[in-house]
C-alpha cells in the first residue's frame, strides 16, 4: 500500500447509501483510509474527532446544504480540502461553493477515474500548500 495514500484520511458525506458504498470502496481499494457519514451534523462531529485530509461533500444533505457544511467545517478542520459533489449543478451553486471555500466541484454521475484524479490532485495541492507554509516559517539563517 502506498504510504502517502495511507496517511490521508478522507471523509465522504452523502445521504445516498449506494454512493457512499461505491466511493468508499473505490477509495479504499486505492489505499486511502475512508470514513462515511450521511448528514452534515455527523460530518461536523467526525471532523471534531479526527483530522481529515479531504472531504467529498454532497450539496444536498438531509439536515443542511453541503455548502453550509463547508463553511462550518472550516472551523473544525481548516486545512482539509473540500470537494462538493452534486447532481444539481447550477452556475450559482458552483460559484457559491467555490467562493465559500470549496476546493473543487464534481457533478454526478461520476466516473471512477474522475473521483480518483480529483482526490489525487486535491491532496497534492494540500501537500504543496503545507510545504510552502513550512518553508515560509523556517528561519532563513538555517
Amino acid at each position: 500500500m502506498n504510504s502517502l495514500k495511507a496517511k490521508n484520511v478522507i471523509l465522504v458525506v452523502d445521504d445516498d447509501f449506494d454512493f457512499l458504498d461505491l466511493v468508499s470502496t473505490l477509495l479504499r481499494d486505492e489505499g486511502y483510509k475512508v470514513d462515511t457519514v450521511k448528514s452534515g451534523q455527523e460530518a461536523l462531529e467526525k471532523s471534531r474527532e479526527k483530522i481529515y485530509s479531504l472531504a467529498l461533500i454532497d450539496i444536498k444533505l438531509p439536515d443542511f446544504e453541503g455548502i453550509e457544511l463547508i463553511e462550518r467545517m472550516e472551523e473544525t478542520n481548516p486545512k482539509m480540502r473540500k470537494v462538493i459533489v452534486t447532481g444539481y449543478q447550477t452556475p450559482e451553486n458552483t460559484m457559491r461553493a467555490l467562493n465559500l471555500g470549496a476546493d473543487a466541484y464534481l457533478v454526478k454521475p461520476l466516473k471512477a477515474e474522475e473521483i480518483l484524479e480529483t482526490v489525487k490532485r486535491q491532496l497534492m495541492e494540500r501537500d504543496k500548500d503545507f510545504k510552502e507554509r513550512y518553508i515560509l516559517l523556517q528561519d532563513p539563517a538555517e
